[in-house]
């Protein structure tokens, strides 16, 4: 199992490429007239980049790459297909979110786009076999319900962080926290003998992302100088979806290297639900709120 200062490197290297190419991204976005003008829903008062998901994919993709090479790593991308599930599923969604920030499309093929992604994430295995019910139960999903829960999840994580993708530095900071927490999480978990299976991508997949959140925030703070777009809010909720995914949905509940800590079994719950308590209840609210004006669900 890499041991926390790889991983800290990897996340290094995410936020400095995501940190080094946003302003390139930008100048080219204004080049290419990829900018949201100011109105009545925006707080914003200038012509503003909005495809700063770009810079956010690179620093993925140079992160994930530079992994890759490195040896530590090497059991998991070695004898897992789940590092490529994640990487293809990761370019799918965010091409489907350039697509919209450029172009814009549909709301029903935006959600067709997530469902592909996480089509792909089924595909290559990269699931949860565990289901937690706030004050509950723990559900070992079977074979049958294990697609369907996992892509459920997927698009609930994505239109979260893109329902919240409205204000400066929400975004990207509330899933700084989120991630950050998992990935603490998920190193705590890889201390108890048997009880996630390792290697697990959850980590990586954790640290990846709050290294692409630091490196794009300078950007992002107030006044945001660029928008992350929806090519960066659904690839960060892909991603928060497949780390929170393998690690909390593959917690063990009945490893017995736990005891009568229960904090284990609940941390998978309570975790997301207070960090990310606010674009969980956003996206209800919001979702009720377009239901009532015959609004589409994943419209902007």
């Amino acid at each position: 199992m890499p041991g926390t200062g790889a991983y800290l490197v990897i996340g290094a290297i995410a936020a400095v490429v995501t940190f080094v190419t946003t302003p390139i991204v930008g100048r080219v976005a204004r080049r290419m007239g990829w900018v949201v003008e100011p109105d009545e829903r925006r707080v914003h008062t200038v012509a503003t980049p909005d495809v700063g998901g770009i810079a956010m994919f690179i620093g993925f993709v140079a992160a994930f790459g530079a992994a890759r090479l490195m040896d530590t790593f090497d059991p998991l991308f070695a004898q897992f297909t789940e590092p490529r599930g994640v990487l293809f599923a990761a370019t799918v969604i965010f091409v489907v979110g350039f697509i919209d920030d450029v172009r814009e499309i549909s709301a029903p093929a935006k959600v067709m786009g997530t469902i592909v992604a996480g089509v792909v994430l089924v595909w290559y295995g990269v699931t949860m076999f565990y289901f937690r019910v706030p004050f509950l139960d723990v559900y070992i999903l079977s074979d049958d319900w294990v697609p369907l829960i996992t892509v459920i999840w997927l698009l609930g994580m994505t239109n979260a962080i893109n329902l919240i993708d409205g204000l400066d530095g929400l975004a990207a900071g509330i899933v700084a926290i989120g991630a950050g927490a998992f990935f603490l999480y998920s190193q705590r978990l890889g201390d108890i003998p048997g009880m996630i299976t390792q290697p697990n991508i959850g980590s990586l997949v954790a640290i990846l992302t709050v290294g692409i959140c630091i490196g794009f925030l300078p950007h992002n703070f107030n006044p945001a100088r660029i928008f992350m777009g929806d090519g960066g809010a659904l690839l960060l909720g892909l991603l928060l979806a497949v780390s929170t995914s393998v690690v909390g949905g593959r917690a063990d509940p009945t490893n017995p290297g736990v005891g009568g800590q229960t904090y284990f079994f609940l941390a998978p719950l309570v975790i997301p639900l207070f960090i990310l308590g606010v674009p969980i209840l956003d996206t209800l609210f919001a979702i009720v709120r377009r239901a009532a004006r015959r609004q589409g669900v994943a419209s902007a």
